[in-house]
């Protein structure tokens, strides 16, 4: 099993969030987070300049079979890019085990 966390940009979550529903990624944590990045630039609105350095992002945290890793990986890219600096990060850790409180499944019988 794998962890996939990725952080994307907070206009792209729907697409995101649709495109992993069409691939079986139904089950997945999500929260608004704050980041500082590369993206250095300033905006500047009637004449007052706003910081844009912190930028809001969504974070999306996703367990996976080994199986659909790849898939669910490509499916991240595929929905969240635009090409943009500051579309995001992927990260990918390996996970022992998953167990389902409800039923005291374990493994990847968990996560469907």
């Amino acid at each position: 099993m794998k962890k996939i966390e990725a952080i994307i940009r907070k206009s792209k979550f729907e697409a995101v969030k649709d495109a992993l529903h069409k691939i079986g990624i139904n089950f997945f944590t999500y929260w608004d987070v704050t980041g500082v990045g590369n993206e250095k630039k300033g905006h500047i609105y009637r004449g007052i300049t706003y910081n844009t350095s912190d930028i809001p992002r969504i974070y999306l945290s996703i367990v996976v079979s080994d199986e659909v890793e790849e898939k669910t990986i490509h499916t991240l890219i595929d929905s969240a890019k635009t090409g943009e600096v500051g579309d995001g990060k992927i990260f990918v850790s390996n996970i022992e085990n998953a167990y389902r409180i409800r039923t005291k499944e374990k493994g990847n019988q968990a996560l469907h």
